[in-house]
């Protein structure tokens, strides 16, 4: 049981790496922020614009309206993930990770710092994305506290995986493997442009093995009430890699895994 003094130690400790951890994305605002805002404007004006006009409804709705959640799930995924991942990775390379882990400050806070930054950036993009979105289609709120629920614990969910690619990484070349062989083609062959209603038989089995896919869907049933997978099963299928990895990563911080010489 923590005294009164420890739980103030444990606050004023995770509140400065927070603070931290978003003074860095406000202060390099054209590369943490900007970035998403222009892809994914590109995306719309591609995508949505010049190719969506071709293309009919999917699932009853526009293609413009079916691909803004997948957009806004893609940039939180790969915003939460890569801001971890980086400011993590720094921290250990440059040793700065040395002066947490000999302070009084627990493991839980260290962990729940470094990812609080990967959240809020995540937000913060994902609000911009969607105000992006409004220019190009009317935007639509099925189930608000679903949309809610689903970007926050996509967020930390890749924070997570954000930070343990961060912990075995042993050079800077490592921190983009993950997203450059992994990430990417698992968001692309996701469900972010197309409905896997529309793919082969085989196909559409093997897509059932992205976890992405199941993100994307639950984000999308928030939005628009449309969904290949059932909502429920997306749900704990996210609960689950949640859980998952928020043990792997805390069981890495408390062994000092790839952190300590």
């Amino acid at each position: 049981m923590l005294s009164k003094s420890d739980l103030h130690l444990e606050w004023v400790g995770l509140k400065t790496i927070a603070r931290k951890e978003m003074v860095r994305i406000f202060r390099i605002w054209p590369q943490t922020l900007l970035p998403p805002a222009v892809t994914n404007t590109l995306y719309f004006l591609i995508f949505g614009g010049f190719i969506g006009s071709q293309v009919n409804d999917v699932q009853g709705v526009g293609y413009m309206n079916f691909i803004v959640p997948g957009l806004i799930m893609m940039s939180v995924v790969t915003t939460s993930y890569m801001n971890v991942v980086s400011t993590f990775f720094s921290a250990k390379f440059m040793r700065n990770i040395d002066e947490l882990l000999v302070s009084p400050l627990s493991n839980m806070s260290i962990l729940l710092g470094y990812v609080s930054g990967g959240i809020v950036r995540s937000v913060l993009v994902a609000l911009i994305v969607t105000g992006i979105s409004m220019f190009f289609t009317k935007i639509t709120l099925t189930h608000p506290w679903l949309i809610l629920f689903t970007t926050l614990m996509t967020s930390l969910l890749f924070c997570l995986a954000g930070f343990i690619n961060a912990v075995f990484a042993k050079k800077f070349d490592d921190i983009s493997i993950v997203p450059t062989f992994v990430l990417t083609p698992l968001t692309y062959l996701g469900g972010v442009f197309y409905s896997i209603d529309q793919l082969p038989q085989f196909w559409r089995t093997l897509s059932l093995f992205n976890p992405i896919l199941y993100l994307v869907n639950v984000f999308r049933y928030g939005f628009l009430g449309v969904s290949d997978i059932p909502v429920w099963n997306s749900v704990w299928v996210l609960c689950f890699f949640l859980i998952a990895l928020f043990i792997l990563a805390f069981w890495l911080l408390k062994r000092g895994i790839g952190l300590r010489s």
